[in-house]
């Protein structure tokens, strides 16, 4: 079974609790607070998994979990750190919110890419000490994890896509050109899953190629297989367009060349625009043997028509026949002469602002503002909380981030409301600043 977009919740560990403890020892001068920080909760991580190609391995596996931080403890000892859940997924998976589909990240580098970070440990006691609070009998609770559903999209690499109806000849041709073993049968649709194989031009050289079930008329409106595949050669630098010329089929090399045209182009236009290779095989079934392919144009009116309609919009047509392996060093080297000109494979940039993330979190309302006995004012609630917990104070644009949320929400209008005036100090979670009004 072949699975190539699927839902998923995962959810990052919560950070521990800061504990309130004492020092008290015997014969120990100046003891006071002890209590020590909460560890931070586990990241849910996502990583590549080189050996896979589908999501099958999430069919019954739709919740992720990271571990929570370890409580403090007292004589200031630091709770652990949840360990992280690491997630794998094929190269070319596509994670998008699941509310509103956009791209948060795109799985084609090599990198670990964390979706979710652990809370922060909360503070001990130990941090509240102050000249006139000498015995803080309080400490700071861990904050909640970042928790989110995604839905997982593959969209596999591949330096070349071949498209074609079913039996044009699409796996035999990847099976010849590689060491793919793709399934081939002398019915309609023996490929259910796309395949990838590596062509070499030589050397150390060559590009990835990937064959892609095939399509019917309709495939772009959900007929036979419908879309479900097109999204595989979405990212192709180029498509080779196989096509059937024996006639076996009872169909025309032309028909089916603009049948696949149209479908790629009501799919995407974009996609229909990619430069491409037309693929005539089974050209062995109408001369006896390859140095007479260049003949075909003048001994068979179809394969005539079919060169004149692809002439006229820019491919060229290369004679093959894939199951007896004639004519495919002349395509893989027109193939190979089009990569070197053309770009990097495409990849996606988030669509995620960070507007957009504010929309997480809780509501802004309940935040509540608290004047301590010492003339400080601290805002308080889950808003803050998830607020800091995605804040990083030592990035200027992060900052920038923080101090428009603060406005945007009403928390300034909210502190100006408590009586909350120029020069006072504020707490926000365990930051405090100088209100500037």
């Amino acid at each position: 079974m072949f699975i190539d977009k699927i839902k998923i919740h995962v959810k990052a560990g919560n950070g521990g609790n800061g504990v309130v403890s004492f020092r008290r020892e015997k014969y120990v001068a100046k003891g006071g607070p002890d209590g020590g920080d909460g560890g931070n909760g586990g990241n849910i991580v996502f990583r590549i998994d080189e050996g896979s190609n589908t999501l099958l391995a999430f069919r019954y596996h739709r919740k992720f979990a990271a571990q929570n931080g370890g409580d403090g403890a007292g004589q200031k000892f630091h709770g652990a750190n949840g360990e992280d859940t690491i997630i794998l997924v094929p190269r070319g998976t596509l994670i998008r919110d699941a509310d509103t589909e956009k791209i948060i990240h795109d799985m084609s580098g090599d990198e670990d890419f964390i979706l979710c970070k652990g809370g922060r440990g909360g503070w001990g006691n130990r941090h509240f000490a102050t000249p006139t609070r000498q015995i803080p009998r309080f400490a700071k609770a861990g904050l909640p994890g970042e928790e989110k559903d995604v839905i997982l999209e593959l969209k596999m690499i591949a330096d070349v896509g071949l498209a074609g109806l079913p039996s044009a000849g699409k796996s035999s041709l990847l099976a010849a050109l590689s060491s793919a073993t793709p399934k081939i049968a002398a019915y309609h649709f023996t490929t259910l899953e796309p395949s990838l194989g590596v062509v070499s031009t030589g050397g150390e050289s060559g590009f990835v190629m990937a064959d892609i079930p095939g399509l019917i008329e309709g495939a772009s409106e959900g007929a036979g297989l419908g879309t479900a595949f097109l999204r595989h050669i979405e990212r192709c630098r180029m498509l080779v367009q196989v096509v059937d010329v024996s006639g076996e089929e009872g169909r025309t090399p032309l028909a089916d060349f603009k049948t696949i045209s149209a479908e790629l182009e009501k799919f995407s236009p974009s996609l229909a625009s990619r430069p491409r290779i037309v693929a005539a095989n089974k050209a062995d079934l109408l001369v006896d043997g390859e140095e007479e392919f260049p003949l075909l144009k003048e001994l068979s009116p179809e394969c005539a028509a079919l060169e004149e309609e692809c002439r006229g919009a820019g491919y060229d047509v290369v004679y093959i026949s894939a199951a007896k392996k004639l004519g495919l060093k002349p395509l893989v080297d027109k193939i190979a002469a089009m990569l070197r000109e053309l770009p990097p494979v495409v990849t996606y940039e988030t669509e995620i602002t960070p507007e957009d993330e504010a929309f997480d979190l809780p509501a802004a309302e309940n935040v509540i503002i608290r004047r301590a006995d010492d003339g400080s004012y601290h805002a308080e609630g889950a808003w803050i909380d998830a607020l800091v917990g995605r804040v990083n104070f030592n990035d200027r644009e992060s900052m920038m981030y923080f101090e428009r949320s603060l406005t945007k929400y009403g928390i300034i209008d909210k502190l100006r409301e408590a009586g909350c005036v120029e020069g006072d100090e504020v707490w926000i979670d365990d930051i405090s600043f100088e209100f500037v009004d």
